[in-house]
């Protein structure tokens, strides 16, 4: 089920982390591409806010929620289908990034990366494949990054849950394929957000949330699986991760070189604190 070709009545998307960055403006092109989206995440201000925004173009739904809670997903999806009927997309983005250090290393970072990143996604894929098994239909597009090809300096956590959630949708596909559920992972490069301005070393080829959501869209209409952007930069990365260690470690520091240093010791994020994705 692709964009372009969904049926006017099933024209229906939910986006997941929809308050800021990717997810904001991914919400904003699906209405204007003739959706109704659904937006969820946990301030519900800037939800609204987004909801005025796109009033005069279509329709957007707010339901809060946080994608951690798995009831409250669930939740989320019986509110959809009570109200609003066949889902035909859905954009699991709701994602942290959270900087580590070797050096400094403290559990909340990781805890918090897989809570929200691949957890998050799980509670949200769950309600919406038996949805949409239940239908007999549908699309979903989980949100990675290119920090998942390989490990880079100070994404332990952050480049590790984004590695899962590739291999998770890799795995997935062949099933998910057979019920008639389509499935994409969404490997965006560097993405102006406030995450990655707290990043140290250079951010090559890096692009606004809008050029980001522009790729995403048209993606969405391609029968790729992955939708990878900018799309030299990811094969850069990916070729990079089939050089020798020695060769590929020698490389990241040269690229990096006195990056770490400058940062000094990463920050510890505090209660509740999430930052949208630096990769």
């Amino acid at each position: 089920m692709s964009v372009n070709s969904t049926k006017p009545e099933r024209k229906l998307a939910w986006v997941t982390g929809a308050s800021a960055g990717i997810g904001r403006a991914l919400a904003l092109r699906l209405v204007r591409a003739g959706y109704s989206v659904v937006v969820t995440a946990r301030s519900h201000e800037k939800l609204v806010e987004l909801q005025q925004e796109a009033a005069g173009e279509g329709r957007i739904t707010v339901l809060d929620g946080d994608v951690t809670d798995p009831d409250d997903m669930e939740r989320v999806m019986a509110a959809i289908e009570y109200d609003h009927g066949h889902l035909a997309l859905v954009v699991l983005n709701a994602g942290v990034a959270l900087s580590v250090r070797g050096d400094d290393l403290h559990r909340e970072a990781f805890e918090t990366s897989f809570a929200v990143n691949v957890n998050g996604v799980v509670n949200c894929l769950l309600p919406a494949v038996a949805h949409m098994k239940a239908q007999g239909h549908g699309h979903i597009a989980i949100v990675s990054s290119a920090a998942g090809y390989g490990g880079l300096p100070t994404s332990a956590a952050y480049g590790a849950s984004k590695a899962a959630l590739i291999n998770m949708a890799e795995s997935l596909k062949f099933d998910l394929d057979r019920i008639g559920i389509r499935l994409q992972i969404i490997c965006p490069g560097f993405v102006d957000t406030p995450g990655t301005a707290r990043i140290r070393f250079p951010r090559p080829a890096m692009l606004s949330a809008d050029e980001a959501a522009d790729r995403i869209v048209a993606g969405l209409k391609s029968k790729r699986f992955e939708i990878a952007f900018p799309r030299h930069f990811a094969y850069a990365v990916k070729l990079m991760r089939l050089l020798p260690y020695g060769l590929y470690f020698g490389l990241l520091k040269w690229l990096t070189a006195g990056s770490a240093e400058a940062a000094g010791p990463a920050k510890r994020a505090g209660p509740g604190e999430r930052r949208h994705q630096a990769v």
